[in-house]
């Protein structure tokens, strides 16, 4: 028996669906767990879901992978629950791997910068009704506070052709409401607005298309007028804003300003007056005055973003974010719940 228990992004989540798929025939008592590396906090939440899973599961032998077994493998190699480490790169061929279990304890080579997005088609999403779609992987930017570039490399992208043949094989199995993910959406080789418009042109059986987190500084006029001409396209949009200020915007390394987001929610809603808006946000990172934060929490009411994903800021190991003046990490938990509250939202 083969369990698969995901932590963190939607990349993550469609990745241990292809894990899921290769292991369909092995027969050994296995738990994979698809580790995220975003914050401490989901760190933390690994390894103890680890232990308590080895507990319950004496006689499971259990592979780490996914983004924290890329960049803090020495700390899953020390737990004596866990029998292999395997980073992004080898997850792709997990089902070699877990036959050397006894072999070799880890397997980390980094990932390649080349390494082919195409790669395996999902025929399904178990427990879902819809499904997340790859079309791009790693990130060219590096914002300060961000250990992702670090464990996904750089951007590389899946063709607009294999896209459309797995949403397209997904509708046909009953999956019609589609959610397109990677690390970097908008970073998309072909272009966003291509592939979506090749997706709406040639999937008839599709009846819902979203995104995952969307760049404010990258998303272009196509797109905004592709979201105003087909409503099969979902009228919520999620963007990774992190802060309200443009001085902590720019110390993030961020491309956008305050006002870029402002800017395009008015735009989207002009075209989609159905349109709702959720964001991320980081909390109490390096340097943020009480000014700051309030910036954040104006352009929250003022943006009108109804659905908040708030974390409290969290050190990433090289990061350059790690070695600024640092804000006591009360500060930060304080500010995340004030945020919270504005919109009721109850992200971690």
């Amino acid at each position: 028996m083969v369990q698969v228990i995901t932590f963190g992004c939607r990349l993550n989540a469609f990745e241990s669906e292809v894990i899921k798929e290769k292991l369909r025939t092995f027969s050994d008592d296995l738990i994979v767990i698809n580790t995220c590396a975003v914050t401490g906090e989901a760190e933390r939440q690994c390894r103890q879901a680890i232990r308590k899973l080895k507990k319950e599961n004496p006689n499971a032998k259990i592979v780490v992978t996914g983004c924290s077994a890329e960049v803090h493998q020495d700390s899953f190699l020390k737990m004596k629950e866990v029998s292999l480490v395997l980073g992004n790169k080898e997850k792709n061929d997990i089902e070699r791997y877990v036959k050397q279990i006894g072999e070799i304890k880890s397997k980390v080579e980094g990932v390649s910068s080349d390494e082919d997005v195409n790669g395996y088609m999902i025929t399904g999403f178990e427990g879902r009704q819809k499904a997340f779609v790859q079309i791009q992987q790693g990130c060219n930017h590096r914002c300060t506070y961000c250990i992702v570039p670090y464990a996904r490399g750089k951007n590389r992208s899946a063709t607009i052709e294999h896209v459309v043949a797995q949403v397209k094989m997904l509708c046909q199995k009953g999956l019609k409401k589609i959610c397109l993910t990677g690390v970097d959406l908008c970073s998309y080789q072909y272009g966003l607005a291509s592939v979506v418009h090749a997706i709406l042109q040639e999937v008839v059986e599709l009846e819902e298309l979203s995104f995952g987190s969307l760049d404010p500084a990258a998303v272009d006029k196509e797109l905004i007028r592709l979201i105003g001409q087909n409503k099969k396209i979902s009228p919520y949009f999620h963007l990774s804003v992190q802060s309200g200020d443009n001085l902590i915007l720019k110390r993030m390394g961020r491309r956008h300003t305050r006002e870029d987001v402002i800017n395009l929610c008015a735009q989207i809603r002009l075209v989609r007056a159905d349109a709702v808006f959720g964001a991320d946000f980081i909390c109490g990172f390096p340097s943020e005055s009480e000014e700051a934060f309030e910036n954040t929490c104006r352009l929250v009411e003022q943006a009108d973003i109804t659905k908040l994903h708030v974390f409290p800021y969290s050190e990433r190991d090289s990061t350059p974010a790690s070695k600024m003046p640092q804000i006591d990490m009360h500060i930060r938990r304080e500010r995340a719940k004030i945020l919270r509250n504005l919109r009721g939202s109850t992200d971690d």
